[in-house]
């Protein structure tokens, strides 16, 4: 199951619904520390529709759970995340993995 861990709160009042376009800064680790992927690096936001398969299964069940303004760590074991199959050649088979979001906003 996957986890979230609020590291900052966020307003507390504006939450997305299945559906809703969200744009979210991320940095996605390994369990060793090694960080696979960063929007903040690049200094460009993910925006993308949740809950509809867009995404890993663990950012279309936390990422409604996020109101705007807030970070937190998911961590999200491999059945939540790409699985046995892995995102070769970044992400290994069975990997668990963290992902630091911080949702920006809903559109």
């Amino acid at each position: 199951m996957s986890t979230k861990e609020v590291i900052r709160e966020g307003n507390g009042r504006d939450y997305p619904k299945r559906g809703d376009r969200v744009k979210v800064h991320y940095v996605g680790t390994l369990t060793n520390g090694q960080k696979f992927d960063s929007s903040r690096d690049r200094n460009d936001p993910l925006e993308v529709k949740i809950g509809l398969g867009n995404v890993i299964q663990a950012w279309d069940d936390l990422i409604p759970q996020m109101s705007v303004g807030e970070i937190a760590k998911l961590t999200c074991p491999p059945e939540t995340a790409y699985g046995a199959r892995g995102y070769p050649p970044v992400i290994p088979p069975n990997s668990t993995l963290t992902f630091e979001v911080e949702l920006l906003g809903i559109n």
